[in-house]
């Protein structure tokens, strides 16, 4: 009886440090695994919270080589013990539709890895033409040292996410250097703010998995801006 009360106490501390680390930002990555060979669709997940625990947002999703063929899908995330579970609510927008390809939608359950930033998910699909499952890794841009960077100081700044470019200026028109730190010595002091370049914005964006031939078309009501 011990044993059961202590592991009940265990897995709830377990959920609510997952519910206490905020998932709200902006994702970026690839689904892969889709029983469509190498093919892989480039991702961005842009994740609000909503009242109380819960998550709400767009998935966009593009064919990888293919950037006018994208959708885009208003989301929900439920938080769950290791990260949460999101579900397509409709779908947006789309580009580069035909009346023989179509979207998957469905579900997908997410991981967080926190010391990567990193979310993990297994793709759940509606059984829609050949669409059953899928595998997304994300990642997100988080600064990870000081947010103050002191002037006339030589200053590492380290932050997560992968193929990360730091650029001089703020409309990103000025790289400086690649990768997760950035050692410089600044004039002024500043407040450190990252920012992922090319977000997505309402009519340009991607999500689930894209299939071919053997169904219909998805149907999704109309876009509300």
């Amino acid at each position: 009886m011990k044993r059961s009360i202590w592991l009940t106490i265990v897995a709830l501390l377990l959920a609510g440090a997952v519910q206490a680390q905020s998932l709200a930002g902006i994702w970026r990555g690839v689904e892969t695994d889709t029983g469509e060979g190498q093919q892989v669709w480039p991702t961005v997940l842009r994740l609000q919270k909503s009242s109380g625990n819960g998550l709400f947002g767009i998935l966009y999703q593009e064919v990888g080589g293919q950037a006018g063929t994208s959708v885009t899908f208003q989301i929900q995330g439920t938080p769950t013990a290791k990260g949460f579970l999101l579900k397509h609510v409709r779908k947006l927008d789309e580009t580069g539709s035909t009346p023989f390809t179509y979207w998957c939608d469905g579900a997908i359950t997410f991981s967080y890895d926190p010391a990567q930033e990193k979310l993990t998910g297994q793709a759940t699909y509606r059984p829609v033409g050949d669409c059953d499952v899928g595998v997304f890794t994300l990642y997100r841009v988080k600064l990870k040292s000081a947010a103050k960077v002191a002037a006339g100081v030589e200053t590492t700044i380290r932050v997560s996410g992968r193929s990360v470019r730091w650029y001089a200026d703020p409309e990103l028109q000025k790289p400086v250097a690649t990768g997760n730190t950035y050692r410089t010595r600044l004039q002024q002091n500043h407040h450190v703010l990252p920012h992922p370049r090319l977000l997505p914005q309402p009519g340009k964006r991607r999500s689930a998995h894209y299939g071919s031939g053997g169904g219909q078309p998805a149907r999704a009501p109309a876009l509300r801006p």
